[in-house]
Formats: structure tokens, C-alpha cells, sequence
């Protein structure tokens, strides 16, 4: 005996948007880094890395929110985004407080600053999402077994 597929949820509306701007952050974040670390890594390694480090979490993030229907997925969006978040604070502060540490930009400096301060408030954007949107009750053993049947 098998049980009906559940149906899929699909992503709309905020949601949709969201994962647009990430993706696009990602992309921006990405790029930055690549000609930064080409260009001059021995400038400023520090903020270079931190680049990387942020587009490697952009790119995590837009993937994780993708597919934050499963419960994987939607774990692993939430370490990203709290990682993003509490990175844009850290950051955003010491470029502030020890402005010689980013005598050259990190995409998360003076708490997004070079984009428009989207870096700063996207995270909080993505974890009212993930709050409001958590994935579907984990299916029961049983029910696992029913569909591999």
C-alpha cells in the first residue's frame, strides 16, 4: 500500500524575492572577491577573504532558501543566514573601530555600505522568512517505508 504523494511547496511571493536578492548577492559578492584576490590579494588579505567568505555564504544561503522545504536544507539556511548576520555586525563594527583593518572594502564593511546596506538587512529578512515558513512535518517511519515500497 502506498500513500499519495504529498504535494510540493513552491516558493512565492516574498519568498521568491528573497532568494533573488540573495542570488544576485551571491553573484556581486562572487565577482568582488574573484577581481579583489586577483588583483591584489597581498593589499589586503583580511578583506579580501571576507569577500570570499561572503559569497561563499551567499551562495549558501540562496541555495539553502531554494530548498528550505526539506528539513536539511532549512537548517542549513538558517546557519547561513545567522553566520551572514552576526558577520555584517562583526565586521561592520571593526571597520568602524579599527579602520586600518579595511583600508580596502569587504562586502560586509561599514555594514554593507557598498551595497546599499542590503547586506545588513537581508538577514533579518531571510529569518522572518524561515520563521514563517518552516518545511513541512517530517514524514514517520512508517510513511517513509509506505513510498519506498
Amino acid at each position: 500500500m502506498t500513500s499519495p504523494a504529498r504535494p510540493r511547496r513552491r516558493m512565492t511571493g516574498i519568498g521568491r524575492v528573497l532568494v533573488i536578492v540573495y542570488g544576485i548577492m551571491a553573484l556581486a559578492a562572487t565577482g568582488r572577491s574573484f577581481v579583489q584576490i586577483v588583483q591584489g590579494f597581498d593589499e589586503a588579505p583580511l578583506a579580501y577573504t571576507l569577500s570570499a567568505v561572503s559569497a561563499v555564504v551567499y551562495i549558501v544561503a540562496t541555495l539553502a532558501l531554494v530548498f528550505a522545504g526539506s528539513r536539511g536544507w532549512y537548517l542549513v539556511a538558517w546557519i547561513a543566514i545567522v553566520f551572514e548576520l552576526v558577520g555584517v555586525l562583526v565586521v561592520g563594527a571593526l571597520s568602524l573601530l579599527i579602520p586600518e583593518l579595511f583600508a580596502h572594502p569587504s562586502v560586509w564593511s561599514w555594514f554593507g555600505l557598498g551595497y546599499v546596506f542590503v547586506p545588513l538587512v537581508l538577514p533579518f529578512f531571510g529569518l522572518w522568512w524561515l520563521t514563517t515558513h518552516r518545511p513541512l512535518a517530517q514524514e514517520t517511519a512508517g510513511e517513509r517505508a509506505a513510498v519506498a515500497s
